[in-house]
């Protein structure tokens, strides 16, 4: 989507532009809210540069808002965090409407123990057994700051926030909790795949779809709406 994105400001701004985004995503995952900023000397309005995009965007796509930044604002580099989602129907009928935006699994799932079993993951470590053997990042170490596990009714939500993300490393996350959840494996296994550091021994990679990207947070310095600001430097 991001050349769509470059194709409709470029034509409000009436020349060609390049769009830096704060972070991909994989073929099948959504975004929420995803981050980007780019450069122009076109003198228009934060409104006029909304209304005017979303006009030439696919249905896919939408602004939800723009604004002036500073010119050492980086959508990228900036970031101090990216928050991701992950949901679960968990019921023995397959989903009908929203299957776009779910996984199903027809075995009953135990999220108390998805959660306790999670919380192994919280902190910085090397994330080794939970990266994609395509994973081009410069090394596996990398922070996470909370990871939740919870059942909506027939729903089980997983939220994971980290400084940043491997290839796969949300989506691989869940795949190994599910074996949890199933019962399958204790709780306590998680760590011990964490800690061993073999992307073999740990679950399969869970469907992308049912991943969505939350978006990415900001310190409060760079003055962005309150769902991207990041408490802290």
């Amino acid at each position: 989507m991001q050349g769509a994105v470059e194709k409709a400001l470029g034509f409000v701004v009436d020349h060609p532009l390049d769009v830096v985004c704060a972070g991909r995503t994989d073929s099948g995952v959504h975004a929420r809210c995803q981050v980007v900023h780019f450069d122009t000397k076109a003198d228009r309005t934060p409104y006029a540069l909304r209304q005017g995009g979303n006009s030439r965007l696919p249905p896919g796509v939408s602004i939800l808002w723009c604004q002036p930044v500073d010119p050492d604002f980086h959508a990228r580099y900036a970031a101090r965090a990216r928050r991701y989602r992950y949901t679960v129907l968990n019921r023995r009928v397959r989903p009908a409407m929203f299957r776009d935006y779910l996984t199903w699994e027809r075995h009953p799932l135990d999220a108390d123990a998805m959660h306790r079993a999670a919380q192994a993951l919280v902190g910085e470590h090397d994330f080794s057994a939970f990266r994609t053997v395509h994973c081009q990042a410069r090394h596996a170490r990398r922070n996470v700051h909370h990871i939740s596990v919870r059942r909506d009714g027939e729903h089980v939500v997983i939220e994971v926030q980290a400084n940043a993300f491997l290839h796969h490393m949300v989506r691989n996350f869940v795949g190994s909790l599910l074996l949890v959840g199933r019962g399958e494996q204790p709780a306590a296994w998680v760590a011990q795949v964490l800690a061993g550091g073999d992307r073999t021994v740990a679950g399969p990679t869970a469907p992308s779809n049912g991943l969505v990207f939350l978006g990415p947070r900001y310190p409060r310095r760079w003055a962005l709406p309150e769902d991207v600001a990041f408490d802290g430097d």
